[in-house]
């Protein structure tokens, strides 16, 4: 890059959600850099992120709209059902089929009417979404981003400050480079530098929890169905995976195990050879998909949400995890940042077209508006799931698994669920409807 080139927006932050965004921008004419502090080629190896990602149906409408989608779906395992139980009942029951206290969705409920298909081509009703390992995901952004003209992409790169001036701002990385721009995105995560250099302020709270993430391979197929089982410890998911080899080269069928535990029993979860882990993997989650085997590395993550005090200010605006980082439970955190980048894309883009100064309040405020509710709504949802379920006190096990019976006979309240769920409810911006920008 041409030391003191100019970009209209410089994205700091080039993970998921910092790509979706530079693709999006930069494909819509607008001059676009993206700063990443991590190397390329890093990311996109196994042992940089051993997560995979819940791509909602809303999400898949937005990556195929910027044209990053067709670079993934092969590596892309639909989630045609989702069974939510309580682990409290698998002492009694071989499985949640078996007893009226769980919550199943079917894509099969949904009518085809309800949800948006925009111009993509596909099935009559398409699955909730899909899971994508992470460094799949990465994969095909950064062929998308090889595409794009009007793109400058920085790699091995730290923002050390940032001066904003009236209508523009430097950033000044530790090599001593500056990057002018009109505008600053943050991507850059939960500790974003950018969120501290412009001095919004944020609140963080701890579960007490650590997610535990590994990849098994079990006898029988998934068939689509997404898992989640509530412990006292907390949320036991199994995501559907497509097929991949394990350790030997072998071809098995895969699942994605996101595991909440306590802090003080992770480790020594961590350090247990595989056929101890896999036994258990097996007391939490039962034998429905035969024996199991966990493949590759584990990794593990401290549970925390966090808030962002403001999305936007002059000159500078927040999205993904640097404006709001979530418990996991619900698989909606990327996701929560896609819908980020649908909506502030749409206002940077009509802002764009009239003229405007894509760093002036007017068009951030938009964006900050739009996204607020949406992500305030999800986060007291999400926290209010792991505080209701992660204790096993008898009164209140008897009266949420009441809830899940009752839910299941309320259809339209159910199909609302599911809606939302696929990310299709609500003020949907043009990417999320699959239309273009």
């Amino acid at each position: 890059m041409a030391h003191n080139s100019r970009a209209e927006i410089a994205i700091v932050g080039g993970g998921m959600v910092g790509m979706t965004l530079a693709v999006a921008t930069s494909s819509a004419g607008i001059a676009t850099t993206l700063i990443e502090a991590e190397a390329v080629h890093d990311m996109t190896e196994a042992k940089f992120d051993g997560r995979s990602s819940a791509i909602a149906y809303g999400s898949q409408q937005v990556l195929a709209a910027i044209g990053a989608w067709k670079y993934l779906e092969a590596e892309a395992s639909p989630i045609r059902e989702i069974r939510v139980s309580d682990g409290g009942w698998r002492q009694l029951l071989h499985s949640a089929h078996e007893s009226p206290f769980f919550v199943h969705y079917s894509a099969q409920d949904l009518p085809a009417s309800a949800v948006p298909r925009g111009g993509t081509a596909g099935e009559e009703r398409p699955p909730f979404g899909w899971i994508v390992e992470n460094r799949a995901i990465r994969r095909g952004l950064l062929q998308r981003l090889a595409e794009c003209r009007g793109l400058t992409h920085i790699d091995s790169a730290r923002v050390g400050d940032i001066a904003f001036h009236n209508g523009s701002a430097d950033l000044r990385l530790q090599d001593g480079r500056v990057i002018p721009a009109r505008l600053v995105a943050a991507a850059d995560g939960r500790h974003s530098a950018v969120r501290r250099l412009s001095g919004i302020g944020f609140k963080e709270f701890g579960y007490n929890q650590t997610a535990i993430v590994c990849t098994v391979a079990h006898e029988h197929d998934h068939r689509g169905v997404a898992h989640e089982n509530f412990l006292p410890a907390g949320p036991f998911a199994m995501l559907p995976m497509t097929d991949g080899p394990d350790d030997d080269g072998i071809m098995r069928h895969r699942s994605s195990i996101v595991w909440t535990e306590d802090p003080r029993i992770a480790p020594w979860l961590l350090d247990l050879d595989n056929a101890a882990l896999a036994v258990e993997i097996e007391r939490r989650f039962g034998t429905t998909l035969g024996k199991l085997l966990p493949v590759g590395q584990r990794f593990s993550y401290p549970m925390r949400l966090l808030l962002a005090d403001a999305y936007a200010k002059d000159g500078v605006v927040l999205l993904g995890d640097s404006a709001h980082a979530i418990h996991p439970v619900a698989g909606q955190g990327f996701n929560l940042g896609v819908r980020d980048v649908a909506a502030l894309a749409e206002a940077l883009v009509d802002g764009h077209r009239l003229g405007l100064d894509l760093g002036c309040r007017s068009v951030l405020e938009n964006y900050a508006r739009w996204r607020r509710f949406d992500n305030l709504l999800l986060t007291g949802f999400t926290d209010g799931l792991v505080r209701l379920f992660s204790n096993d006190v008898p009164p209140v096990r008897l009266a949420r698994d009441l809830g899940f019976y009752a839910f299941n006979l309320m259809r339209p309240l159910k199909r609302l669920a599911m809606r939302h769920a696929m990310g299709v409810v609500g003020d949907l911006p043009r990417l999320v409807r699959g239309l273009p920008l």
